[in-house]
Protein backbone atom coordinates (compact mmCIF):
# COMPACT_ATOMS: atom_id res chain seq x y z
CA UNK A 1 0.00 0.00 0.00
CA UNK A 2 1.29 3.45 -0.81
CA UNK A 3 1.82 6.02 2.20
CA UNK A 4 -0.37 8.36 2.03
CA UNK A 5 1.07 12.01 3.27
CA UNK A 6 0.20 13.88 6.09
CA UNK A 7 -2.45 16.90 6.12
CA UNK A 8 -2.10 20.04 6.50
CA UNK A 9 -5.15 21.96 7.00
CA UNK A 10 -4.37 25.54 6.28
CA UNK A 11 -7.29 28.63 7.15
CA UNK A 12 -6.83 32.34 5.09
CA UNK A 13 -4.85 30.59 2.80
CA UNK A 14 -5.90 33.12 0.00
CA UNK A 15 -3.00 35.86 0.73
CA UNK A 16 -0.18 36.18 2.87
CA UNK A 17 0.82 34.08 5.86
CA UNK A 18 -1.67 31.54 4.74
CA UNK A 19 -0.86 31.66 1.37
CA UNK A 20 3.30 31.09 1.77
CA UNK A 21 2.05 28.34 4.29
CA UNK A 22 0.42 26.31 2.25
CA UNK A 23 3.80 26.66 -0.10
CA UNK A 24 6.21 25.65 2.42
CA UNK A 25 4.31 22.23 3.88
CA UNK A 26 3.14 21.45 0.38
CA UNK A 27 6.78 21.30 -1.05
CA UNK A 28 7.65 19.52 2.40
CA UNK A 29 5.33 16.80 1.21
CA UNK A 30 2.51 17.56 3.12
CA UNK A 31 -1.65 16.57 1.33
CA UNK A 32 -2.76 20.55 1.94
CA UNK A 33 -6.27 21.94 2.11
CA UNK A 34 -6.76 25.59 2.28
CA UNK A 35 -9.30 27.58 2.86
CA UNK A 36 -9.87 31.75 1.29
CA UNK A 37 -13.13 33.93 1.98
CA UNK A 38 -13.10 36.22 -0.74
CA UNK A 39 -13.84 34.37 -4.39
CA UNK A 40 -11.53 35.78 -6.91
CA UNK A 41 -8.47 36.21 -4.34
CA UNK A 42 -9.06 33.28 -3.35
CA UNK A 43 -8.90 31.38 -7.06
CA UNK A 44 -5.96 33.37 -7.57
CA UNK A 45 -4.09 31.72 -4.30
CA UNK A 46 -5.09 28.44 -5.34
CA UNK A 47 -3.34 29.32 -9.23
CA UNK A 48 -0.29 30.22 -7.79
CA UNK A 49 -0.29 27.55 -4.94
CA UNK A 50 -0.50 24.73 -7.67
CA UNK A 51 2.33 26.29 -9.23
CA UNK A 52 4.79 26.19 -6.47
CA UNK A 53 4.40 23.08 -5.12
CA UNK A 54 5.32 20.02 -6.97
CA UNK A 55 4.00 17.36 -9.74
CA UNK A 56 1.19 15.44 -8.37
CA UNK A 57 1.07 17.03 -4.90
CA UNK A 58 -2.11 17.10 -2.90
CA UNK A 59 -4.27 20.16 -2.62
CA UNK A 60 -7.62 21.26 -2.38
CA UNK A 61 -9.10 25.27 -1.86
CA UNK A 62 -12.04 25.83 0.16
CA UNK A 63 -14.22 29.19 0.57
CA UNK A 64 -15.73 30.20 3.22
CA UNK A 65 -16.23 33.28 5.35
CA UNK A 66 -14.51 33.02 8.77
CA UNK A 67 -17.16 35.68 10.52
CA UNK A 68 -19.81 33.27 9.97
CA UNK A 69 -20.18 30.11 12.30
CA UNK A 70 -22.68 28.12 9.59
CA UNK A 71 -19.61 28.69 7.37
CA UNK A 72 -17.02 27.48 9.69
CA UNK A 73 -18.72 23.93 10.47
CA UNK A 74 -19.62 23.79 6.24
CA UNK A 75 -15.94 24.13 5.76
CA UNK A 76 -15.23 21.47 8.56
CA UNK A 77 -17.57 19.34 6.80
CA UNK A 78 -15.87 19.45 3.68
CA UNK A 79 -12.51 18.50 5.11
CA UNK A 80 -13.97 15.94 6.53
CA UNK A 81 -15.39 14.23 3.00
CA UNK A 82 -11.34 15.23 1.95
CA UNK A 83 -9.43 13.29 4.82
CA UNK A 84 -9.87 11.06 7.22
CA UNK A 85 -6.64 12.54 9.12
CA UNK A 86 -5.37 16.07 10.00
CA UNK A 87 -2.09 15.94 11.19
CA UNK A 88 -1.71 19.65 10.95
CA UNK A 89 -4.43 22.39 11.87
CA UNK A 90 -2.68 26.14 11.27
CA UNK A 91 -5.26 28.59 12.41
CA UNK A 92 -4.58 31.42 10.46
CA UNK A 93 -7.32 33.19 9.58
CA UNK A 94 -8.39 36.19 11.08
CA UNK A 95 -7.83 40.20 10.46
CA UNK A 96 -8.39 43.67 12.23
CA UNK A 97 -11.80 45.83 11.66
CA UNK A 98 -11.57 49.78 11.95
CA UNK A 99 -14.77 50.15 13.73
CA UNK A 100 -17.79 47.74 15.68
CA UNK A 101 -18.94 45.25 12.75
CA UNK A 102 -21.18 42.80 14.11
CA UNK A 103 -21.85 39.53 12.32
CA UNK A 104 -25.16 37.99 10.84
CA UNK A 105 -24.32 35.83 14.38
CA UNK A 106 -24.90 39.00 15.77
CA UNK A 107 -20.88 38.59 17.11
CA UNK A 108 -18.61 41.17 16.95
CA UNK A 109 -16.22 40.32 13.63
CA UNK A 110 -12.81 40.52 14.99
CA UNK A 111 -13.88 37.82 18.40
CA UNK A 112 -15.70 35.95 15.71
CA UNK A 113 -12.90 36.22 12.75
CA UNK A 114 -9.59 35.76 14.99
CA UNK A 115 -10.80 33.53 17.72
CA UNK A 116 -15.15 31.52 17.78
CA UNK A 117 -14.43 30.31 14.04
CA UNK A 118 -10.77 28.62 15.34
CA UNK A 119 -12.24 27.07 18.27
CA UNK A 120 -15.22 26.00 16.73
CA UNK A 121 -13.23 24.85 13.57
CA UNK A 122 -10.61 23.14 15.62
CA UNK A 123 -13.47 21.33 17.68
CA UNK A 124 -14.98 20.02 15.14
CA UNK A 125 -12.08 18.76 13.33
CA UNK A 126 -10.61 16.81 16.79
CA UNK A 127 -12.25 13.65 15.77
CA UNK A 128 -9.56 13.47 12.55
CA UNK A 129 -6.53 14.31 14.61
CA UNK A 130 -4.47 11.20 15.55
CA UNK A 131 -1.92 11.08 18.52
CA UNK A 132 0.89 13.65 17.51
CA UNK A 133 -1.58 16.01 15.58
CA UNK A 134 -0.15 19.46 15.72
CA UNK A 135 -2.51 22.50 15.84
CA UNK A 136 -0.67 26.27 15.44
CA UNK A 137 -2.24 29.22 16.25
CA UNK A 138 -1.37 32.27 14.25
CA UNK A 139 -1.47 35.16 17.11
CA UNK A 140 0.68 38.13 17.71
CA UNK A 141 2.26 40.41 20.34
CA UNK A 142 -0.55 42.48 20.51
CA UNK A 143 -1.32 40.04 23.03
CA UNK A 144 1.26 41.96 25.30
CA UNK A 145 -1.31 44.98 24.95
CA UNK A 146 -4.58 43.02 26.87
CA UNK A 147 -4.11 42.95 30.84
CA UNK A 148 -6.48 40.07 30.37
CA UNK A 149 -10.00 39.19 28.79
CA UNK A 150 -12.38 41.76 29.30
CA UNK A 151 -15.07 38.89 31.17
CA UNK A 152 -18.12 41.81 31.64
CA UNK A 153 -18.31 42.38 28.14
CA UNK A 154 -16.29 39.88 25.65
CA UNK A 155 -17.09 41.18 22.48
CA UNK A 156 -16.85 45.14 23.32
CA UNK A 157 -20.69 45.73 22.99
CA UNK A 158 -20.16 49.29 25.47
CA UNK A 159 -17.35 51.22 24.48
CA UNK A 160 -15.90 49.45 21.69
CA UNK A 161 -12.39 49.92 20.35
CA UNK A 162 -10.86 48.42 17.49
CA UNK A 163 -7.31 48.11 18.81
CA UNK A 164 -8.26 46.61 22.20
CA UNK A 165 -10.60 43.70 19.97
CA UNK A 166 -7.57 42.89 18.43
CA UNK A 167 -5.84 42.72 21.26
CA UNK A 168 -7.95 40.37 23.33
CA UNK A 169 -8.54 38.29 20.10
CA UNK A 170 -5.06 37.63 19.89
CA UNK A 171 -4.75 36.53 23.92
CA UNK A 172 -7.71 34.59 23.63
CA UNK A 173 -5.47 32.61 20.54
CA UNK A 174 -2.60 31.86 23.07
CA UNK A 175 -5.25 30.91 26.21
CA UNK A 176 -7.59 28.91 23.60
CA UNK A 177 -3.75 26.85 22.72
CA UNK A 178 -3.27 26.55 26.45
CA UNK A 179 -6.58 25.03 27.60
CA UNK A 180 -6.47 22.82 24.13
CA UNK A 181 -3.43 21.60 25.00
CA UNK A 182 -4.60 20.78 28.57
CA UNK A 183 -7.68 19.23 27.28
CA UNK A 184 -6.09 17.00 24.68
CA UNK A 185 -2.41 16.79 25.05
CA UNK A 186 -0.37 13.90 25.94
CA UNK A 187 -0.99 14.71 29.55
CA UNK A 188 -4.60 16.16 29.12
CA UNK A 189 -8.20 15.17 30.39
CA UNK A 190 -8.33 12.97 26.69
CA UNK A 191 -4.76 12.22 26.57
CA UNK A 192 -5.35 12.44 22.64
CA UNK A 193 -1.47 13.59 22.36
CA UNK A 194 -2.53 16.87 20.34
CA UNK A 195 0.85 19.47 20.22
CA UNK A 196 -1.17 23.11 20.63
CA UNK A 197 1.13 25.32 19.84
CA UNK A 198 1.24 29.10 19.23
CA UNK A 199 3.15 31.65 17.34
CA UNK A 200 3.73 35.56 16.44
CA UNK A 201 4.90 36.04 13.13
CA UNK A 202 6.19 39.90 13.41
CA UNK A 203 4.90 42.92 10.82
CA UNK A 204 4.26 40.90 7.47
CA UNK A 205 4.14 42.90 4.51
CA UNK A 206 0.63 41.49 3.83
CA UNK A 207 -3.34 42.55 3.10
CA UNK A 208 -3.64 41.68 6.76
CA UNK A 209 -3.92 44.96 8.33
CA UNK A 210 -6.39 46.55 5.15
CA UNK A 211 -9.31 46.71 7.12
CA UNK A 212 -7.49 48.27 10.65
CA UNK A 213 -8.22 51.86 11.21
CA UNK A 214 -6.11 54.75 10.39
CA UNK A 215 -3.40 55.03 13.09
CA UNK A 216 -2.73 51.53 13.04
CA UNK A 217 -2.32 51.30 9.58
CA UNK A 218 0.00 54.76 9.66
CA UNK A 219 1.94 53.34 12.38
CA UNK A 220 2.42 49.63 10.78
CA UNK A 221 3.55 51.63 7.38
CA UNK A 222 5.98 53.10 9.49
CA UNK A 223 6.99 49.66 10.26
CA UNK A 224 7.68 48.31 7.28
CA UNK A 225 7.72 44.30 7.43
CA UNK A 226 8.99 40.34 6.60
CA UNK A 227 7.58 38.70 3.40
CA UNK A 228 5.24 36.28 4.23
CA UNK A 229 7.44 33.94 3.45
CA UNK A 230 9.62 35.08 6.66
CA UNK A 231 6.15 33.57 8.98
CA UNK A 232 5.67 30.70 6.80
CA UNK A 233 9.26 29.50 7.51
CA UNK A 234 8.02 29.46 11.33
CA UNK A 235 5.38 27.77 10.94
CA UNK A 236 6.81 24.96 8.75
CA UNK A 237 9.34 24.35 11.35
CA UNK A 238 6.45 24.07 14.43
CA UNK A 239 4.44 21.54 12.56
CA UNK A 240 7.43 19.07 11.29
CA UNK A 241 10.35 20.11 14.31
CA UNK A 242 11.31 17.43 16.97
CA UNK A 243 11.92 20.96 19.07
CA UNK A 244 8.19 21.67 19.28
CA UNK A 245 7.03 19.21 20.84
CA UNK A 246 4.57 18.71 23.97
CA UNK A 247 3.96 21.25 26.43
CA UNK A 248 1.24 23.53 27.47
CA UNK A 249 0.80 25.97 25.08
CA UNK A 250 4.42 27.08 23.99
CA UNK A 251 4.51 29.93 22.12
CA UNK A 252 7.54 30.86 19.40
CA UNK A 253 8.54 33.80 17.08
CA UNK A 254 11.34 33.19 14.40
CA UNK A 255 12.33 29.92 14.89
CA UNK A 256 12.23 30.01 18.80
CA UNK A 257 10.31 29.85 21.78
CA UNK A 258 9.55 33.00 23.44
CA UNK A 259 8.05 34.23 26.40
CA UNK A 260 4.20 35.56 26.48
CA UNK A 261 2.97 37.91 28.44
CA UNK A 262 1.62 36.85 32.02
CA UNK A 263 -2.16 37.28 31.01
CA UNK A 264 -1.37 34.20 28.61
CA UNK A 265 -0.56 31.89 30.99
CA UNK A 266 -3.69 32.04 33.45
CA UNK A 267 -5.24 28.60 33.41
CA UNK A 268 -8.04 30.04 35.30
CA UNK A 269 -8.71 32.40 32.37
CA UNK A 270 -8.09 29.87 29.66
CA UNK A 271 -10.50 27.47 31.28
CA UNK A 272 -13.42 29.94 31.48
CA UNK A 273 -12.61 31.07 27.91
CA UNK A 274 -13.08 27.97 26.67
CA UNK A 275 -15.82 26.93 28.48
CA UNK A 276 -17.52 30.86 27.48
CA UNK A 277 -16.91 29.93 23.81
CA UNK A 278 -18.57 27.07 23.79
CA UNK A 279 -21.78 28.34 25.75
CA UNK A 280 -21.94 31.26 23.06
CA UNK A 281 -21.94 28.75 20.07
CA UNK A 282 -24.52 26.48 21.84
CA UNK A 283 -26.31 29.54 22.29
CA UNK A 284 -26.46 30.21 18.04
CA UNK A 285 -26.89 26.63 17.83
CA UNK A 286 -23.71 25.27 16.89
Amino acid sequence: MPHSPPTAIITGASSGIGKASAIALGQLGFAIIGTGRDPARTAAAEAEIRAALPQGASFQMLRGDFDSMAEVMRIAGEIAALTGKVDVLVNNAGGVRDSDYRTADGLEATFAANHLSAFLLTRELLPLMPHGARVIAVSSSAHEYCPGMNWGDLQFEANFSAGAAYCQAKLANLLFTRELARRHGAQGITAQGITALAMHPGIIASNFYSHGDASMQSHLANQGGNPPEHAARTIAWMATSDECGAGPGRYFHDLAEVAAAPAAHDDGAAARLWDESAALLARLGF
